[in-house]
């Protein structure tokens, strides 16, 4: 019988298929220009919601899945380091998929594709912007219009992240697999892409507070940075006809999550200007053989969330050409799902 449960090992979620999926903090762009990747600042914690039933929102308890605690305009990446066969991945924000910008499906699509495939994308920084570019994913609250919801639905009703896998069919999937094992001697082991060193947290136990309506959160967009969203090279029907299993995720602010999980909340987000004095890394990933996505007209209009929430003060300083690097060419209780 086929496991449909999505697991958390560590702060990695992952789903039926082989999917592995981490969230990770890092340094919010400028909302002019392009820029390089920016670097990863440590994983999100990740909790299940059913493990909180005491605290966490009712509304919750009915979606199921995981959450995490985000700052406001606090920029994420997802990473997809640790993906083991092929997989086709559907990234929902809001439930408006964040590489096609139409609604959430709970079919694959090609035109427009509304996914992305794994491990060939390794990493996933924001919106498909297209032409080599997305806008980071940027962290707001409800009820203002500046997510990617609220600006492509003109409602804003679910926030969080939205996540589903596809595997290969069977008889593809075999094939893959029998061509890995040819393949096996002449070549290493596979690099993980987009790893993050892990951000020390304290997790002090605090009392548990009555569940109540907690301040919802969903994703908006920033700057702009130089990544490309892949086109799929199989054809559609190289994957299973139906989801192999989905998780919610729910964006918690840092007083909610401490109420919630009686855990403290990660520190604030690391001061931009510092990190570039520091002379630490940048990123710039090239890869020649990548097939880029054309824009997704519904997210080629999506306003950045400063125009909601004023200018951004914190100071940039543009990395020096010496800190862009060039980039080469499980346990747990199953994660429970609910009505989204």
């Amino acid at each position: 019988m086929t496991d449909t449960s999505v697991r958390i090992d560590g702060n990695t979620l992952r789903l039926p298929g082989g999917a592995a999926v981490r969230f990770i903090r890092t340094l919010r762009l400028p909302e002019t220009g392009t820029h390089p990747l920016p670097p990863g600042l440590g994983e999100f914690p990740v909790r299940r919601v059913s493990d909180h039933p005491d605290t966490v929102p009712e509304q919750w308890r009915a979606r199921g899945g995981v959450m995490l605690p985000v700052y406001l305009r606090e920029a994420m990446w997802l990473s997809f380091g640790g993906t083991t066969e092929p997989v086709a991945l559907q990234v929902g924000v809001g439930k408006v998929c964040a590489v096609s910008g139409k609604p959430w499906s709970d079919r694959l699509a090609r035109d427009p594709q509304n996914y992305v495939v794994l491990p060939r994308q390794p990493w996933l920084d924001g919106i498909n912007s297209g032409k080599g570019t997305v806008r980071q994913f940027v962290a707001v609250p409800l009820g203002l219009g500046a997510t990617v919801e609220g600006q492509v639905t003109g409602e804003e009703v679910w926030g969080g992240v939205q996540l589903q896998s596809f595997p290969l069919s069977e008889k593809r999937l075999a094939e893959w697999r029998e061509t890995q094992r040819r393949m096996r001697s002449a070549s290493g082991p596979a690099m993980g892409y987009g790893a993050a060193a892990p951000m020390a947290m304290a997790a002090p136990a605090a009392p548990a507070a009555a569940p109540r309506s907690a301040p919802a959160m969903g994703l908006g967009v920033g700057g702009s940075m130089r990544q490309e969203v892949y086109r799929d090279d199989r054809p559609l029907s190289d994957w299973a006809g139906t989801a192999a299993g989905r998780v919610f995720v729910h964006l918690v602010t840092p007083p909610e999550w401490r109420r919630i999980t009686g855990e403290a909340p990660p520190p604030s987000p690391v001061d931009r200007a510092a990190y570039t004095r520091a002379g630490l890394p940048w990123f710039d990933y090239y890869d020649q053989d990548g097939e880029d996505l054309a824009p997704a007209d519904a997210l080629d209009g999506v306003k950045p969330v400063g125009d909601w929430l004023g200018d951004d003060h914190e100071p940039w300083e543009a990395p020096t050409s010496s800190q862009v690097k060039p980039l080469g060419d499980a346990p747990g209780k199953p994660v429970q799902d609910g009505d989204w």
